[in-house]
């Protein structure tokens, strides 16, 4: 799975996303996001992380910690479903197989 990485400054942030520089600097504290080498410039790891942070803390209020805990779930959340997909495959795999339908493969 490919990740884009976005470098966008606090004015980008605060039009796109609503975020004025005190969320930003309390996501940056609390490891939600990354400053970039520019001042007042912050880097994404994934796109779709910063609108759903500014949603979870304009809409539900949540600190940045309760923030980090979300996305951290969120996360181990993705990489359970890929590990359900790779076992499924595999799964149906095996099951091929046993029907002589066809040879075992590495996945």
């Amino acid at each position: 799975m490919a990740t884009s990485i976005l470098t966008l400054t606090y004015q980008e942030c605060s039009v796109r996303y609503g975020l004025g520089p005190a969320a930003l600097h309390a996501f940056l504290q609390a490891g939600l996001l990354r400053a970039a080498p520019a001042s007042e410039t912050v880097i994404v790891d994934e796109p779709d992380d910063l609108p759903r942070l500014a949603r979870l803390h304009y809409e539900l209020d949540l600190s940045p910690e309760a923030l980090d805990v979300i996305m951290a779930m969120r996360q181990r959340l993705v990489e359970l479903q890929a590990q359900l997909a790779h076992e499924r495959a595999r799964t149906r795999q095996l099951e091929n197989f046993l029907r002589g339908a066809g040879p075992l493969e590495e996945l």
